[in-house]
């Protein structure tokens, strides 16, 4: 049987985090929650991350930040942001960095586990 996947979600909401991590491991995943992009760079191993949900603005790193630190690292797992302030620029840098998908807070479960599905493959 393969390893179960382990989605890392970070977000600076504890509230948000904790409803991300529930609904996460209600669908069959691992979850690693973080309140911070720096909190996840001191993550080790990352390597055992395999699907991110990132949060865009957040104090210190944003989420672009984080993901354009990752791109640097070339250690990267398939990213979906979310935030309740989209604009097409964040979005556009988003996407152009290599995002699976940008998703408006408050996410809409469907589409959240259609992006998660995509990025890991479909849970039996």
């Amino acid at each position: 049987m393969p390893p179960v996947p382990t989605i890392a979600v970070v977000d600076d909401d504890l509230a948000i985090r904790e409803a991300m991590d529930d609904l996460i491991r209600s669908f069959g995943y691992e979850c690693r929650v973080f309140s911070s992009a720096e909190e996840f760079l001191d993550f080790d191993p990352r390597s055992a991350i395999d699907c991110m949900v990132v949060d865009v603005k957040m104090p210190g790193l944003t989420g672009i930040e984080l993901q354009a630190e990752l791109n640097r690292r070339q250690s990267r797992p398939p990213m979906i942001f979310v935030t309740s302030y989209e604009d097409e620029r964040t979005r556009n840098a988003a996407l152009n960095g290599g995002a699976l998908a940008v998703l408006r807070k408050p996410v809409d479960i469907g589409a959240l586990i259609g992006c998660l599905e995509t990025a890991l493959g479909p849970r039996g």
